[in-house]
């Protein structure tokens, strides 16, 4: 392979064991486990040995990201997710395996990380490019637009020991992106910053993207992963359990993350049975494409006469937005049912913009009063396409010039 053709970053076969707190308990126990670790005797080299308190946190992982690329990688807390980027950015060694970034590192895994706490905002900008390897003269040339996107001008000349982890947060990810590194790494520290500095960051990490920047972006943001990777992988106990399309990989997640969270046990008589989703006719493989034709069939039974139960569908967008809610009662179709029923809500044109969704299911009484049977939150869906759009709701547009 040539030297243009090897993926600026390479995650090889990587393992990574680390130690519980040691504790011994008599001689017996103390002299065998210093002599082993004195003479390395840690079986690090097969990936299926384990000393006592010992365990792998990350487990045979691959992976690269080649120019342009943008790499999601999501997953429960403890999955193995942050030593991944840690390994990536030599903070921690692997066990086994290679973990390579070629050329200048922009990183920001924890909140005021490689910031000197004595040091003031200005100082650790200059010290934070020497770093990476920086002349001071191209420090200073990047100085100001650091310090404006940052918004910290106030308090630039301030030690960071005084900022809070938002500000050492927005003069983190300021540094990592604007002194042109050859690779940028994220974890979710950009969490602790307000939404607008958020949309601003993923705004500014696409256009380096497209401007070839290889992007790797750990966060539990879904929309935001959704909307700036090319490609994400999804991490459980320290392993790949989904590696392929954003919208793929995130409907997986949340599918392995809500199983059945948010039924709430049926009461008064009435039940939902099964709620399937349907895409232009086909079953519904967890993504479905913004335009698309999209039939919700509701499954519910009845062990004796109810009159006119209130069936309802919500969907709500991955950070809690509600975006849309109907119900049986709105639309003038409620009846008094008995036994097995089968109703669905077809929705001729998807009209979502992409995104990570979830849709919840309801059986409601007539009058109000505690619900017969709610699937809160239960049923996740991703929405994608090639529209660039902002917001939610994908609209039918054109653009035309017209003679004044």
């Amino acid at each position: 392979m040539s030297e243009r053709q090897v993926p600026p970053i390479r995650f090889e076969d990587v393992w990574k064991k680390f130690r519980l707190g040691e504790r011994h308990d008599s001689l017996r126990d103390l002299i065998p486990g210093t002599l082993k670790r004195l003479t390395g005797r840690q079986d690090a080299d097969n990936p299926e040995v384990l000393t006592a308190r010992e365990f792998w946190a990350v487990k045979g992982v691959s992976f690269s990201v080649d120019r342009g690329e943008a790499l999601g990688i999501i997953g429960p807390n403890g999955a193995g997710k942050s030593t991944t980027l840690k390994l990536l950015t030599r903070i921690l060694r692997p066990t086994r395996g290679r973990a390579e970034v070629r050329g200048r590192v922009g990183a920001l895994i924890e909140v005021a990380s490689g910031f000197h706490p004595d040091l003031t905002g200005r100082e650790n900008v200059f010290l934070q490019g020497a770093i990476m390897g920086m002349r001071r003269r191209e420090i200073q040339a990047k100085f100001d637009q650091i310090v404006e996107f940052a918004g910290v001008g106030e308090f630039i000349e301030t030690q960071v020991k005084r900022y809070s982890s938002g500000m050492n947060a927005r003069l983190g990810f300021a540094i990592a992106a604007h002194l042109d590194p050859d690779a940028m790494i994220i974890d979710e520290v950009l969490s602790v910053g307000d939404a607008a500095f958020q949309d601003k960051c993923v705004k500014h990490m696409r256009g380096m993207i497209d401007r070839g920047t290889p992007v790797v972006f750990v966060s539990h943001n879904l929309p935001a992963v959704l909307e700036l990777c090319t490609r994400v992988i999804v991490i459980n106990r320290g392993t790949v359990a989904f590696d392929g399309k954003p919208a793929a990989a995130i409907q997986y997640y949340r599918n392995a993350s809500l199983g059945s969270q948010g039924t709430s046990g049926a009461v008064g008589g009435v039940r939902i049975a099964s709620v399937k989703i349907l895409e232009n006719g086909e079953p519904f493989d967890g993504v479905v494409s913004s335009y698309g034709s999209v039939a919700i069939r509701i499954a519910y039974v009845a062990d004796e006469p109810v009159a006119r139960p209130r069936i309802a569908v919500d969907i709500h967008r991955g950070d809690g937005l509600y975006c849309y809610g109907t119900t049986t009662y709105d639309d003038d179709v409620e009846e008094t049912v008995a036994g097995e029923q089968v109703i669905e809500l077809r929705l001729p044109k998807l009209a979502l913009l992409p995104g990570a969704y979830v849709m919840s299911v309801g059986l409601h009484r007539p009058k109000g009063g505690a619900p017969y049977d709610v699937h809160q939150s239960t049923y996740p869906l991703s929405v994608e396409s090639d529209c660039r759009d902002r917001g939610v709701v994908a609209m039918e547009a054109e653009w035309a010039r017209v003679s004044l």
